[in-house]
């Protein structure tokens, strides 16, 4: 996440005044990262204030891991994180094989080239006779001592001052080496024991250089138990507590008036429609809507339409049929109980808590 844009967002947000636990946001960064959240007052929770934080900006960034992958880059699959990390292996195990067989033939090479050098240096002046009097001295070489076209193509880029003791010795050092390495290679290609054994090594080598101990591993940030806070604080922590006046019409439209209003004559309608009922409430408070099919919709006071026209119709708020009307909305209140009685009088208390609804569909 790049600082800038962090602290401008978080700006934005202050702007758009959706952070109203929150006064001001400073970059006080020298050579390590200093970033300074000013709330608004000294009551704040600062546990909270970083939760609304968490849930409105990318200092917490959550996404879905969908792992359809191409199963040995062939065959389209839904894997488990066991089947990702058996995939996994089985490529580091495939790159093994392909990595050794490529060395094993660079080494097959320069082993056909080293052979054509140590016949060259027993047979030294014999190779020098034929390169300075044979007008065909490759295919001559080729004939006399049954070499490839490689290694007498060797024999004749060779440079003079390569022609010493000292290079003879390196050159059968080189080839004993490379004889040995290539009968490694050869036992791994044809044991899975001895392959399954290298990939151990390479992952523990892996983690010898990344482990959590190391310089280049350890964590630059630490795991720890997600706060527990109430989402209800939370969701209140988002949004600016402001006073409202909760409009209802009697055609089921619905507004939020800003301020608590005592005169309710200077409301204006849609023309057939009238006031039902109005009441005062907080932005952060939820207001419950009672209908005439027996269910209770849930609505945000801080998701109601502003009071400069007429609001909204509840039916573009919340799933509610259209043989419904609205019998009455108040306040929700946590700790009150609701009687409710049918038209033939029959009924039953319920604490509100219970018909509070977290969908549009209602309780």
């Amino acid at each position: 996440i790049q600082k800038a844009r962090l602290i401008e967002k978080i700006a934005e947000l202050l702007m758009a005044r959706k952070l109203p636990l929150l006064e001001d946001i400073r970059d006080e960064s020298a050579e390590d990262v200093r970033v300074v959240l000013v709330p608004k007052s000294r009551s704040v929770d600062p546990g909270i204030l970083m939760e609304s934080l968490f849930k409105l900006t990318e200092l917490e960034s959550r996404f879905p891991l969908n792992m359809n992958v191409l199963s040995r880059g062939k065959i389209p699959n839904v894997l488990s994180l066991k089947g990702v990390l058996k995939e996994w292996l089985e490529h580091r195990r495939e790159v093994l094989i392909r990595r050794s067989r490529h060395r094993l033939g660079e080494i097959e090479r320069r082993l056909e080239i080293l052979a054509g050098y140590l016949i060259a240096y027993l047979n030294i002046d014999e190779v020098i006779r034929i390169i300075r009097e044979e007008d065909e001295p490759k295919q001559v070489m080729m004939a006399r001592w049954s070499l490839t076209d490689n290694q007498a193509e060797a024999i004749l880029n060779m440079r003079l001052r390569a022609l010493r003791k000292l290079e003879e010795f390196e050159i059968r050092k080189e080839f004993d080496g490379l004889t040995i390495e290539k009968k490694q290679i050869e036992a791994l290609l044809a044991s899975d024991a001895r392959q399954w054994s290298t990939i151990k090594w390479e992952v523990s080598s892996i983690r010898e250089k990344f482990g959590p101990e190391t310089e280049l591993g350890k964590r630059r940030t630490q795991f720890a138990d997600a706060p527990e806070h109430d989402l209800t604080d939370i969701a209140h922590a988002m949004i600016e507590r402001e006073p409202v006046t909760v409009v209802v019409s009697e055609k089921g439209w619905l507004r939020a008036m800003k301020g608590h209003l005592t005169d309710h004559s200077l409301l204006t309608f849609k023309e057939g429609d009238s006031l039902k009922l109005a009441f005062h409430a907080q932005t952060t408070d939820k207001v419950l809507v009672f209908t005439t099919g027996g269910k209770f919709y849930t609505i945000g006071a801080d998701r109601l339409p502003g009071g400069r026209g007429h609001g909204e119709p509840i039916r573009i708020i919340v799933d509610m049929d259209n043989d419904q009307d609205i019998v009455t909305a108040f306040v929700h209140d946590p700790k009150r109980k609701l009687l409710l009685v049918s038209h033939d009088g029959n009924g039953f208390i319920v604490p509100e808590e219970e018909v509070v609804a977290n969908t549009r569909k209602g309780k």
